[in-house]
């Protein structure tokens, strides 16, 4: 039952990355918005995004993660509104989130904007006692059916950008709501904890059909040290694109995608893992969809 104890509040917490009690992608190129919710608006058509993360591939139970977001414009007024949910199943817990913000965007100069953007949603915590087995049978918790917690959450982001350049930082759980789940085990009590997001990246024009974006994502969550990823992907006629990102202590990530028709993009992200978790599990596998909605027409 001790082991019990310690063992839910792990898993509710580092399921899913190593140092972030959010859902972790390798593709936060393609997704601006997941990471920086002042991003919304900053391009003149609505998105629609989906990604669908495997992590660990071969090991039982472990983290799985489904993403669906949509974020644009409201026209003419300088304004951007989005919102996104998942849903992160790590064995017996789940955690299951839905989030919407607003951003304001304000030019500074000729070719530099700024746009901050508050978010606010809600979170579900759940341990499903039913799926967990015990070697001792009289180490039994007191629920044996599945138990949730239920959370308000906010969040802050400011989001500076320009055609070719963006740099932006953002800070969710703010509220940092504590979990008890007393009813079923004695002590398991843990905090939400704050999360700083910083990113930044640019796009260099190789020539009329090449280009290249490197990029870079920070991610602080104390006490834990830093974690960081950089990225980079090649890009041919805005068409097609392939890319590598280090994440620090834990995978190198080839990065590979096609947009067909200007409006509907695939991308795939293979993490090659670098942790002691390579010698039970065959990657990490992740697939993104993305839609364009409105997209002005492209004059000659």
């Amino acid at each position: 039952m001790k082991k019990l104890i310690y063992i839910i509040p792990l898993l509710l917490f580092c399921s899913v990355g190593y140092a972030q009690q959010l859902p972790q992608y390798s593709q936060y190129i393609l997704n601006r918005y997941l990471t920086n919710p002042a991003s919304a608006g900053v391009d003149d058509y609505f998105v629609a995004q989906t990604n669908y993360r495997n992590q660990w591939a071969g090991i039982k139970d472990a983290p799985s993660t489904y993403i669906l977001s949509a974020n644009g414009p409201l026209k003419n007024q300088n304004m951007g509104i989005g919102g996104y949910l998942f849903s992160d199943v790590t064995g017996p817990t789940r955690r299951n989130g839905i989030n919407f913000s607003y951003a304001y965007h304000v030019k500074l100069n000729d070719d530099l904007k700024l746009s901050m953007a508050l978010n606010a949603g809600i979170l579900q915590y759940t341990i499903d006692f039913t799926e967990i087995t015990f070697d001792n049978e009289n180490d039994q918790v007191r629920s044996q059916m599945p138990e949730s917690q239920i959370f308000p959450d906010a969040g802050f982001s400011f989001y500076l950008y320009a055609d070719n350049y963006y740099f932006g930082a953002s800070s969710p759980q703010l509220l940092q709501n504590q979990l008890d789940f007393e009813r079923s085990l004695k002590d398991p009590t843990g905090r939400l904890v704050n999360h700083y997001f910083i990113t930044g990246g640019y796009k260099y024009e190789i020539d009329s059909d090449f280009d290249v974006e490197p990029s870079f994502l920070l991610k602080y969550v104390s006490p834990l040290p830093l974690q960081y990823e950089f990225s980079a992907r090649g890009i041919y006629k805005d068409m097609a694109w392939l890319g590598l990102s280090y994440r620090k202590s834990d995978a190198i990530v080839l990065l590979a995608g096609y947009t067909l028709q200007d409006n509907i993009t695939f991308g795939y992200a293979y993490d090659i893992i670098q942790s002691g978790i390579r010698e039970y599990s065959t990657g990490t596998h992740e697939i993104m969809l993305s839609i364009k909605f409105n997209r002005p027409q492209e004059t000659d």
